[in-house]
């Protein structure tokens, strides 16, 4: 797959999501990513691996831990993309603002 087809196929788990979130607070460790949710460490841990093939997350190693961060970059990818279907679609709903306005206007003047 293609980097963004990794980042949405990343996304699109809450779990997931919900890691990201934790980590835009800042590096953690596994256990800590781990708190907040009913599962196991290695059930994180396999969650981590999805987000670090997407680019979204990076890992270090300091001691015996791997503590995840957050990576923007692949996470601006994503949002440029929309970016480009939200132009797209605020100048549609312009257009049709701008033609609903002119039928209204001209069924006022009748």
């Amino acid at each position: 797959m293609d980097p963004l087809s990794n980042t949405f196929a990343a996304l699109a788990d809450p779990t997931r999501r919900a890691i990201l979130a934790r980590l835009a607070l800042g590096e953690a460790s596994v256990g800590e990513i781990a708190q907040p949710f009913a599962m196991s460490g290695p059930a994180v841990t396999k969650h981590l691996k999805v987000l670090e093939h997407a680019g979204l997350i990076s890992r270090s190693r300091v001691a015996q831990q791997r503590p995840a961060r957050l990576e923007p970059a692949a996470l601006k990818a994503a949002s440029d993309w929309i970016a480009e279907y939200r132009r797209f679609w605020d100048a549609k709903f312009d257009g049709l603002d701008a033609y609903l306005n002119e039928l209204q206007k001209n069924g006022e003047s009748k």
